[in-house]
């Protein structure tokens, strides 16, 4: 896959940051393997002009996915998709271990905790 192969599309009408809809994409294909680990990515000015998009707002999606450990920059060498998808898992894992530890601590049981992470991640996943 080339960087000409990332498709990409940003919806005008999405309420979704047009930033957020690069990195979800960017990620998605990232973690599905469509990218594989060590893709070079185009520059930040590189995919703001194919996307037609301002590059304050493709490096912002940048440095969101740098910030997730999808992508690493490597400095002039470029920016590269990393092996995510280990980063990813650990660090969700220890987001809920921190969750479990606090709703604990709140006192709520299990039920309860398992309850509202539910509602969150129907929230944040949008699904019913």
């Amino acid at each position: 896959m080339t960087a000409d192969d990332i498709h990409i599309e940003i919806d005008p009408r999405d309420p979704t940051a047009p930033y957020e809809q690069v990195r979800a994409r960017l990620s998605e294909l990232a973690r599905s393997g469509a990218l594989p680990v060590g893709h070079r990515l185009p520059t930040v000015r590189g995919l703001a002009e194919r996307l037609g998009i301002a590059a304050n707002t493709a490096a912002k999606a940048y440095r969101a996915l740098e910030a997730d450990g999808v992508i690493e920059t490597r400095g002039r060498n470029g920016t590269f998709v990393a092996a995510a998808g280990e980063a990813a898992d650990k660090e969700a894992a220890a987001a809920a271990a921190a969750y479990a530890q606090r709703a604990r601590r709140l006192g709520l049981d299990a039920e309860s905790a398992r309850t509202a992470v539910e509602e969150a991640l129907r929230a944040a996943y949008r699904t019913s």
